[in-house]
């Protein structure tokens, strides 16, 4: 694969953020007109192409948890343990991080008795009640041998 040029990489990873081509066009550096006519040309390049289609796959596996994680998280939450998360503000040219604050947050009983019944219902620790209706009349077969009914 070829290797992207800075400004079809600086294109490219702006598309990934707006999703719009010709901002992203011109916000990595293509001019105005070129933007206008050219964005969707660029988006058919098939080493852009390809980068974007990697970065969002990467992205997506960065984003997703693990059913192991969840299992872990929703324990943390269902023991009430403070949960700690990260805001991060980035400077949207260079991707540098200018300010990054840590908060905590600790969950509520309702919170937590939500995070146990999930914990539960993946486990399977609930059974459902189902009501079932028979659509037909059973019908009885005599199959004992013998006179007597009795």
């Amino acid at each position: 694969m070829r290797k992207l040029s800075l400004k079809q990489q600086i294109f490219a990873d702006e598309y990934i953020i707006t999703g719009n081509a010709t901002k992203s066009a011109i916000k990595a550096g293509y001019s105005e007109k070129y933007a206008n006519t050219n964005a969707s040309k660029l988006l058919q390049n098939t080493t852009i192409k390809a980068y974007i289609e990697k970065r969002l796959a990467e992205l997506k596996k960065e984003r997703t948890l693990t059913m192991e994680e969840a299992l872990e998280l929703t324990s943390s939450i269902a023991r009430g343990e403070p949960q700690a998360f990260t805001s991060r503000e980035k400077d949207p040219k260079t991707g540098k991080v200018l300010k990054e604050e840590i908060s905590e947050f600790s969950a509520g009983f309702k919170e937590r008795n939500q995070a146990l019944e999930h914990f539960y219902k993946i486990n399977a620790a609930f059974i459902d009640k189902q009501q079932l209706e028979v659509s037909e009349v059973p019908t009885f077969i005599d199959d004992i041998s013998g006179d007597d009914d009795g």
